[in-house]
């Protein structure tokens, strides 16, 4: 095995995340980052933790059930929702990673497309950005991450929330999600963001349809062309919904195939919001993929 890098299908992946205060082992098993939304409208846990006190308490749960990360949301990205000012969300966010800033054993992230929002959170002590625009919204946003010495999550999108649903058809999906994602990679490494910080997303619910969600986990193997960590995010989404009919709050187990297909074909993350269950998924999935661990 080739140092940093672990195998994965036919090529070579990072076996490890450089963030601004640490690195986080991929090698060892598949990476859990927690959501922790403090929203009043995400599609799933919307107005649960706007209260401080309340938040961070969920986020020690988190930890306690198996999250490696826990990714704070001050604004939903859901679709066909409304954006929300900087002043709002820098209001919601930053005082919840202030709380937990040293006081957690694992990394924070700001769920984030804004710069000013990515700027005051790293300040108090964030050490990731997860960008779903992948760096297209706000054009100081990897000039931020650089400064930072942050890990990045570039996401694919295509539109914004409020709109991103409204043409989901593409004449190749894969290669335009991952032609984006390489443009999105260039923007970082070139405003100086190491090529070591960063992970792609391929954006699963963000401007796809069911059909395309559906694909990009059967082809998630092709990412790997990227050379770069994998995270995916499918947790409760609408797609598990439309093909199982099930009702947000009711799409467990649809979460869990997708979550242990997405590490079969090479995730090295997970963003879900059910830690507990899905640490065991994925745990398991690891261990029937890598006896030699076991």
């Amino acid at each position: 095995m080739t140092s940093g890098y672990k195998q994965s299908g036919n090529a070579s992946l990072p076996s490890s995340w450089r963030l601004a205060g640490r690195s986080l082992d991929l090698s060892r098993r598949p990476c859990i980052m927690g959501i922790l939304n403090v929203t009043p409208d995400s599609f799933s846990d919307g107005s649960r933790y706007l209260d401080l006190d309340r938040a961070a308490a969920r986020a020690f749960r988190l930890v306690e059930e198996g999250a490696d990360i826990i990714d704070i949301g001050g604004e939903s990205t859901r679709p066909n929702v409304a954006p929300v000012d900087a002043e709002e969300e820098l209001r919601r966010v930053v005082p919840l990673v202030e709380r937990l800033s040293g006081r957690i054993p694992v990394p924070i992230s700001v769920d984030t497309y804004k710069a000013v929002v990515a700027r005051e959170a790293l300040r108090a002590g964030a050490e990731i950005v997860n960008d779903i625009s992948g760096l297209t919204f706000d054009p100081a946003m990897a000039t931020t991450v650089a400064e930072a010495a942050a890990g990045l999550v570039v996401m694919h999108t295509r539109g914004r929330p409020d709109s991103m649903q409204k043409d989901t058809t593409y004449g190749d999906l894969i290669a335009e999600v991952l032609d984006s994602l390489r443009n999105s990679v260039s923007t970082a490494v070139a405003a100086g963001v190491a090529k070591d910080r960063i992970v792609v997303d391929p954006g699963i619910g963000f401007g796809k349809s069911v059909p395309g969600n559906l694909e990009i986990l059967r082809r998630l193997g092709e990412f790997e062309s990227l050379h770069l960590p994998i995270l995916v995010g499918t947790s409760r989404k609408s797609f598990i919904g439309t093909v199982l009919g099930r009702d947000v709050d009711d799409r467990l187990f649809g979460t869990a195939a997708t979550v242990a297909l997405a590490l079969a074909n090479g995730a090295s993350i997970i963003r879900v919001h059910d830690v507990r269950e899905m640490r065991d998924v994925a745990d398991m999935t690891h261990a029937v993929l890598h006896p030699d661990a076991y």
